[in-house]
């Protein structure tokens, strides 16, 4: 199975991720393509890079990730490919790998990194505007068609690196932030519930509301209530049932969160 995923801020009006696809097929004609997201926000490789690593705990071995959120595209930024375990990346070097490498570092897995250098590997022709289709799709083609990831290019040991806040840890317990906003207004904190020793006996405070517990579902408070429920990954979630935290609070991306902890 040669499966690759796809996860770009391209949208789907102009048919740019329908040529990397084209491309794909045309190296690898098995190949098995996922579209992960297209709907990252322009330029925004923070998010690209939050959606890579939420998804790719759930692929197989061997799955071949191409990722473009790439505002640097045609500049002295290097294209790289990467082996983190199991699983295999294709993308900018501007800090999209970072969640999953500090992972992958963090669990012991091996860990292999190529600049892509080596232009057999491309289209014959690369335009300065859209490596996507003329250098990143064609690698991961060569790479989940069965050439090695040391042939493509050479390796590396320093790439850019761009890490998720973490939440700071407090006398009462911690501050948090804001670093996912969902389509629907649910508002995931970087705290993970693994870190609240008690869901029950726990307040937070962002912007001018506070919530009492962490409760096991939406469907635990009744429509309208804002709440604190544990997300899809494990982490912290402030959410409105049935509606959007995000428009009713005014929550932003990156807006603190106070997280007490009481006996």
């Amino acid at each position: 199975m040669n499966l690759l995923t796809i996860t770009t801020d391209f949208g789907n009006l102009n048919g740019f991720t329908g040529t990397m696809k084209g491309v794909i097929y045309g190296i690898d004609p098995h190949a098995q393509i996922v579209d992960i997201t297209h709907e990252i926000p322009a330029q925004d490789v923070r998010s690209g890079a939050i959606a890579l690593w939420r998804a790719v705990p759930y692929f197989p071995a061997g799955t071949v990730h191409i990722a473009v959120i790439d505002p640097g595209v045609g500049t002295a930024r290097r294209p790289i490919a990467a082996q983190l375990g199991d699983q295999f990346f294709v993308m900018p070097d501007n800090g999209l790998i970072t969640p999953l490498l500090e992972d992958a570092e963090a669990a012991g897995k091996p860990i292999k990194i190529v600049h892509l250098d080596k232009p057999e590997y491309w289209l014959p022709t690369v335009y300065t505007t859209f490596h996507g289709r003329d250098i990143f799709a064609p690698s991961g083609a060569h790479l989940a068609n069965g050439v090695p990831l040391e042939s493509m290019g050479t390796l590396i040991t320093d790439p850019v690196r761009k890490p998720l806040p973490k939440p700071t840890k407090t006398a009462a317990g911690y501050n948090a932030n804001i670093l996912l906003i969902d389509v629907f207004g649910n508002c995931s904190t970087n705290l993970s519930v693994s870190q609240v020793p008690d869901l029950g006996k726990v307040t937070l405070k962002v912007r001018d509301a506070i919530i009492e517990e962490i409760v096991p579902s939406y469907g635990h408070r009744k429509p309208g209530d804002l709440v604190a429920v544990t997300d899809s990954e494990g982490f912290v979630e402030i959410a409105v049932v049935n509606g959007s935290a995000a428009r009713q609070y005014g929550i932003q991306l990156d807006d603190p969160v106070e997280v007490v902890f009481h006996d």
